[in-house]
């Protein structure tokens, strides 16, 4: 038996068509390099994050797989100018995997809270955040081949990472006070 086919309402695919452009569009900002890892500091990655705490983690993470499937035709939407293949199996292509599960668990979280509000919501972006390290770092470690040294050079993010999270929470907490209802609540909504 098939599995049930999930149809996305033309609202919901406006959404997530109009974030996989957001995402692109902070891609214009050129990324810094610090430190000898080959992976930039960049704006972009504050786009997942959201993605999910505004859209949900089905619709954020769908903008985000989007997104990065135009990438990967070759379109070139991440910073810099990037795109094809290269950059995901580059050093930065962990984080750019990163961003699936980003903005899913933001996503979830901001989703399934039982009140809506600014500390949900950076607790929600900085849980996000992590979860792209957690892919990030391991892949940066493997491309090195030097896991200590890949968690060491990615220290360098952190600092400019906590400024996009707290960042996030506030645009995201502004605008769900603005369009209150917009974000799924539920898993059965979702």
């Amino acid at each position: 038996m098939p599995a049930p086919r999930v149809s996305l309402p033309a609202a919901d695919l406006a959404r997530v068509v109009v974030f996989a452009a957001f995402i692109a569009v902070l891609g214009i900002f050129p990324g810094i390099y610090f430190g000898a890892s080959g992976v930039p500091v960049v704006i972009q990655n504050a786009g997942p994050l959201l993605a999910g705490v505004l859209l949900g983690a089905r619709r954020g993470t769908a903008a985000v797989l989007l997104f990065l499937a135009l990438t990967a035709i070759g379109l070139p939407l991440l910073s810099g100018g990037r795109g094809g293949l290269a950059p995901f199996v580059g050093p930065s292509g962990g984080f750019l995997f990163g961003w699936i599960l980003s903005a899913l668990v933001a996503g979830l979280i901001v989703s399934r809270a039982p009140k809506l509000n600014l500390p949900v919501i950076g607790l929600a972006t900085l849980a996000g955040l992590l979860a792209d390290y957690l892919i990030g770092i391991p892949f940066l470690g493997a491309y090195l081949g030097d896991l200590g040294a890949a968690a060491v050079q990615s220290l360098v993010f952190v600092p400019g990472d906590l400024c996009k999270v707290a960042a996030t929470a506030i645009i995201a907490a502004v605008v769900h006070r603005a369009l209150p209802g917009t974000l799924p609540r539920t898993a059965q909504t979702e």
